[in-house]
């Protein structure tokens, strides 16, 4: 029987995107932040807002890109699992799913680096994302905003 999902609201660019998986689990790795608040996903750059305790040092921010384009280099293979709730709730954060959420949700992964609860669409391994590249970034009022391409 194949799950009932909630319809996903936006179209995002599959490479684009999964470095955004990328990067969200190096920004919680890196600041213990919480994933973007915020992120518009497109083709030819995308940005995302976070909530670091302080804002990132130069260095910090060429450490972010080195780490993602690590992970990318890496070829990882794109999983997907469905689960319950309950199920899900014990692998990853669901606090930003919307109230009227499916009781089935689908699990991404990238590799074993990152796992979220996600319906968009994804490139099959980080091999097919390029090089992520930095373009500029910003701290205002306790929010980072990054904004990046892919090469």
């Amino acid at each position: 029987m194949e799950p009932v999902l909630n319809a996903h609201n936006k179209e995002e660019y599959p490479p684009m995107h999964m470095a955004e998986h990328i990067l969200n689990a190096t920004m919680v790795r890196l600041f213990g932040c919480p994933r973007s608040r915020n992120a518009h996903i497109e083709h030819k750059k995308s940005k995302c807002d976070y909530d670091p305790l302080s804002c990132p040092t130069d260095e910090q921010v060429a450490d972010i890109e080195a780490a993602v384009n690590e992970l990318i280099a890496q070829n990882l293979d794109l999983t997907v699992e469905y689960m319950t709730k309950d199920e899900a709730s014990v692998i990853v954060n669901l606090s930003k799913l919307p109230d009227d959420v499916s009781d089935t949700l689908r699990i991404v992964r990238v590799g074993d680096y990152d796992a979220c609860a996600c319906a968009g669409t994804h490139v099959k391994n980080t091999s097919e994302i390029g090089t992520f590249k930095i373009l500029s970034y910003d701290y205002e009022n306790g929010r980072w905003r990054i904004r990046w391409k892919d090469e």
